[in-house]
């Protein structure tokens, strides 16, 4: 874990998760049914100083959005909806695994870009265990990768804006700030197996269903992070509240194009596997029987690494 983080370990079940696609009838549905907020245009008394602690969002806007896209995903009578944005010249697009989990086995991919062009796209490669994939349009011209930043380098408390497909709703701009810093998400996954989102950057930017796979970028209009989870709070029916609550989590740019490049040379991300099974020491257990905080072994994987050592 990353000096100075949070090492705070956050799991998220499907009742109080936010996260991917939103289903094709629940888009056209909210859209049908928008309610139309009242919206204060007067500027605080304190504006310079609530100006000075936020990105130029018009100019993001206007930089950023025509890198990023809307992505439709369809297969039978199913199909969903997220975001992505595009990473090289050549029409490779960054989204999560949970956006186009349905093309994995047989679906179809659409891509819509801001300027309203849409392409087939094809599935280059995708890690379940980390939500992040990457898909491909050919033949569009005047495609215009997203200026890639460092995620090694976010502060908390730094404002961020968040750009994507809340809802269907395309070319989405929302802003924060960095709330907190490497955090490790458990989501669902596929299977009935989790994915962990590893030292996500967690910011109170709205995350809504859509937004998935979309940019987080910094003030300077550069992908610092993919938003892929926005936690809810369950009401008393057990029921989800909608609407993002100002707790979402993106995937470092780091972590998610190093993987991005690895998917586009060899069609899969490679991970470390150690062949053991361990459990943390907790400094109660550590100070009642004296021993070192850390982990410690419960079990080897017969004919593992671990068990070869």
């Amino acid at each position: 874990m990353p000096k100075g983080g949070s090492k705070d370990r956050v799991v998220l079940s499907r009742r109080s998760l936010l996260a991917g696609g939103v289903g094709l009838a629940l888009v056209a549905g909210v859209c049908g049914g928008l309610v139309a907020n009242a919206l204060d245009t007067t500027a605080p008394s304190s504006s310079s100083s609530a100006q000075a602690a936020a990105c130029q969002a018009t100019t993001i806007a206007r930089d950023v959005l025509p890198s990023v896209v809307t992505i439709t995903v369809r297969k039978g009578s199913s199909g969903g909806t997220g975001s992505g944005e595009v990473i090289t010249a050549g029409g490779d697009i960054l989204t999560n695994n949970h956006v186009i989990a349905l093309a994995a086995s047989g679906g179809t991919i659409t891509v819509v870009f801001d300027d309203g062009r849409t392409a087939p796209a094809r599935l280059v490669g995708r890690d379940a265990l980390t939500d992040v994939a990457v898909i491909r349009v050919t033949g569009v011209g005047r495609l215009r990768p997203i200026a890639i930043g460092t995620s090694a380098k976010v502060k908390v408390g730094e404002p961020v804006v968040v750009l994507g497909a809340p809802l269907g709703l395309s070319s989405t701009v929302t802003s924060g700030i960095v709330s907190a810093l490497d955090r490790t998400v458990e989501v669902p996954g596929e299977s009935a197996q989790s994915a962990l989102l590893i030292d996500a950057i967690q910011t109170d930017a709205p995350i809504n269903p859509g937004n998935s796979g979309g940019a987080m970028v910094d003030c300077a209009g550069r992908f610092i992070g993919m938003p892929s989870a926005g936690a809810t709070v369950p009401t008393s029916s057990g029921e989800a509240s909608p609407g993002s609550i100002g707790l979402g989590f993106a995937i470092p740019a780091d972590l998610a194009i190093d993987e991005a490049h690895e998917i586009i040379a060899t069609g899969r991300v490679a991970h470390a596997y150690l062949g053991l099974v361990a459990a943390p020491v907790s400094p109660e257990a550590a100070s009642v029987s004296g021993v070192a905080e850390g982990l410690v072994v419960k079990a080897l994987d017969p004919g593992g690494p671990a068990q070869a050592a």
